[in-house]
């Protein structure tokens, strides 16, 4: 997923990464790029993409992923 905010930054294209905060301090993930927004709950990360974004890309990782992917889907 890295890559491809990199790619889109570089690009020109808004980059907003949502990001829980328990994930955030634990440096589960790398260095993000554009905007960051932390959130408290799994729940509330995927209230604020619906708010904030008009496209979705699921990319290959884990069973988290795909839940959210499932629910953005049912709520869109």
């Amino acid at each position: 997923m890295g890559y491809v905010s990199t790619a889109a930054h570089v690009g020109g294209s808004q980059v907003l990464s949502i990001i829980p905060t328990t994930i955030a301090e634990g440096n589960f993930i790398g260095k993000t790029v554009g905007e960051e927004l932390k959130v408290s709950t799994m729940q509330d990360k995927i209230w604020k993409m619906l708010d904030n974004f008009d496209a979705f890309i699921a990319l290959p990782a884990g069973i988290g992923t795909l839940e959210e992917n499932f629910q953005i889907s049912s709520w869109a």
